[in-house]
């Protein structure tokens, strides 16, 4: 095996990985879509399968900047449900002493016992 061999092998398998991340992220955006039929749906995916490239260039041709669209969206989904749930792990950004009111409020309720109480007490206060 020569050295241009080893040198072709790499320049095709970067294009056909490029490809392949190319086709799945179409296929994504596809699923992804809302306003797109079930039919018409299937027919971008039988196309894909039948038809490749041809219909992977007209795909990004047509719907380009509705997929960046779509996928900046979804992106601003997952972060706001992301720090959302960041927020409810780490607690609210309320003071100790709302934290404390509030385990008080548990606490008189019978929600939790004066362990817990003591250990969200010493949270709040850390």
């Amino acid at each position: 095996m020569s050295f241009w061999d080893v040198i072709w092998f790499i320049i095709v398998t970067f294009a056909f990985v490029a490809y392949l991340m190319v086709l799945f992220h179409i296929i994504t955006d596809i699923f992804r879509d809302k306003g797109l039929s079930g039919w018409v749906k299937a027919i971008w995916v039988i196309c894909l399968v039948f038809f490749p490239l041809v219909t992977a260039l007209v795909y990004l041709i047509a719907r380009g900047k509705g997929m960046a669209e779509r996928s900046a969206a979804a992106w601003g989904s997952a972060k706001a449900a992301q720090d959302e749930y960041i927020k409810s792990v780490a607690g609210s950004t309320s003071s100790p002493a709302e934290q404390i009111d509030k385990a008080q409020q548990l606490l008189t309720a019978g929600t939790i016992t004066q362990t817990e109480f003591d250990t969200l007490k010493a949270k709040a206060l850390a």
